[in-house]
C-alpha cells in the first residue's frame, strides 16, 4: 500500500518572534514494515539553519533555527510511503505475561536491552491507578499478546472518544476517572497498564488512513496525525495496538517516531524568543496512491 502524506502545521503569534528553535518528529521512521519513498519540509520564514538527525531511539529528526522575525511559521511535511503489514504472532501461542515481566533482566541480547528501557514510567504514562485496571485482563498464566488484545479491548468499549475534554498534559488517573479523551491518552493509558506489570510497551506516533461515509468523497487535509502503542514479546518482537480502534495495526497506519510517550516525539517542539500567545492550525491529508491487488 502506499500513501502521499501531507502534514502542515502553521503557528500564529500575537507579536513578532525574534528567534525561534525547533525539534521535528515529522518524517516517518525507517522500519520493517515501510519504506520511505520520498521526503520533504517546506518550511516558511526560511530556517538560517538546517540539520538532520536522528533522536536516541532511533527517529529521523530535522532541527531548525530561525533569526527572521516573523508572526507566521509554516512547516509543511510531505512524503511517501510504501506500507507492507506484516503477520503477527498467534496470541494463544505467546508467552504468560509473567514470563515475559521477568524475562529482560536474564538476557543479553541486545533486544532484549532495548526493550528494557520501555518497562519503567515516563512523564506522561504515571498513574496510582493503572495497575489495578490492567489485573482484570492479566489473570495467572496467560499469554502476554490474549492479555494486551483483551486490555485494549476493554479501553475501545469502555471510554469514550471526545476531543477537546483533555489535553497532552491530563494525567492517566484523570482519564480513567472520566472514561474519555483521544488516541494519545488512550496509548498513554495501555501503555501504563501494561509497565505497571512490568512488560515493556512503547508510544507510537504517525498517521491512519481514513475512510469517508459511503458516498461521500474523501476530504484533502481533514485527516489528523495519530497515537497507538507497541508491547514486546519474546521471539517475535513488537506488536502494535491501536486502541482507539480496537485492532492491530495493519496497511493502514504509518508510523513516524517511537518512544518512551508523546513526550519523546512531539512532531513539532522547540523555543521561541517573543511571540506572545500564539494558535496553532493543523491540516494532515493521507492520501492512497495504489491499492493491493483485490482491494
Amino acid at each position: 500500500m502506499i500513501y502521499d502524506i501531507s502534514h502542515q502545521t502553521t503557528i500564529t503569534y500575537a507579536f513578532d518572534v525574534a528567534l525561534s528553535q525547533h525539534l521535528l518528529h515529522l518524517a516517518p521512521r525507517p522500519c520493517p514494515q515501510q519504506i520511505t519513498r520520498h521526503h520533504a519540509l517546506i518550511i516558511e520564514p526560511a530556517p538560517t539553519l538546517s540539520k538532520n538527525d536522528t533522536d536516541f531511539f532511533g527517529n529521523p529528526t530535522t532541527y531548525l533555527t530561525i533569526e527572521e522575525p516573523h508572526r507566521k511559521l509554516s512547516i509543511t511535511s510531505t512524503c511517501q510511503v510504501d506500507i507492507q503489514a506484516l503477520p503477527a504472532p498467534t496470541p494463544a501461542d505467546t508467552p504468560p505475561w509473567e514470563a515475559v515481566a521477568g524475562y529482560l533482566g536474564n538476557q543479553s541480547d541486545p533486544a532484549c536491552l532495548d526493550a528494557g528501557q520501555y518497562v519503567f514510567e515516563s512523564p506522561f504514562t504515571v498513574s496510582a491507578q493503572a495497575e489495578a485496571f490492567a489485573q482484570a485482563s492479566f489473570p495467572p498464566g496467560r499469554p502476554v499478546l490474549e492479555g494486551a488484545l483483551d486490555l485494549m479491548a476493554r479501553i475501545f468499549t469502555g471510554f469514550k472518544y471526545e476531543g477537546g475534554v483533555t489535553d497532552i498534559s491530563t494525567p492517566i488517573d484523570r482519564v480513567l476517572a472520566d472514561k474519555r479523551g483521544v488516541c494519545q491518552d488512550f496509548a498513554h493509558l495501555q501503555i501504563a497498564c501494561l509497565r505497571a506489570l512490568g512488560l515493556p510497551a512503547r508510544y507510537v506516533s504517525g498517521y491512519l488512513r481514513t475512510h469517508p461515509p459511503e458516498g461521500q468523497e474523501r476530504k484533502i487535509g481533514a485527516d489528523a496525525s495519530h497515537a497507538w502503542l507497541a508491547v514486546w514479546v519474546p521471539d517475535h518482537g513488537w506488536v502494535d495496538l491501536d486502541p482507539t480502534n480496537n485492532l492491530m495495526p495493519g496497511d493502514e497506519h504509518i508510523t513516524v517516531a517511537w518512544g518512551r510517550d508523546y513526550g519523546d516525539v512531539s512532531p513539532i517542539n522547540g523555543m521561541v524568543l517573543g511571540g506572545g500567545e500564539h494558535k496553532v492550525a493543523v491540516a494532515v491529508d493521507v492520501a492512497p496512491v495504489s491499492e493491493p491487488a483485490g482491494a
